[in-house]
């Protein structure tokens, strides 16, 4: 069996406001064939929005890849890559 994906999303107050709450809807809306193989996780704050720098709201981690102003449809796709590679 394949390595599990593990994706972290941000659910602090910015990231909440800013559609972190449509993607903590991401196991709903996982392919059946992917939701054996991905771990949803949240987490109260990854931290990143306090320097600036990082991007914007809301922040979600891939396997440890960071993205910014992260959508359903975007952490959807890099899943996708990542079961198909």
């Amino acid at each position: 069996m394949s390595e599990k994906i593990k994706v972290v999303i941000c659910s602090g107050t910015a990231c909440f406001v800013m559609g972190a709450s449509d993607i903590l809807l991401l196991e709903e809306n996982l392919s059946e064939e992917l939701r054996d193989r991905v771990i949803v996780e949240g987490s109260t704050c990854l931290g990143m929005c306090k320097d600036g720098n990082m991007g914007k709201a809301p922040f979600v981690t891939v396997n440890g890849e960071l993205l910014t102003s992260a959508t359903l449809p975007d952490v959807l796709a890099r899943i996708e890559e990542l079961a198909n590679a």
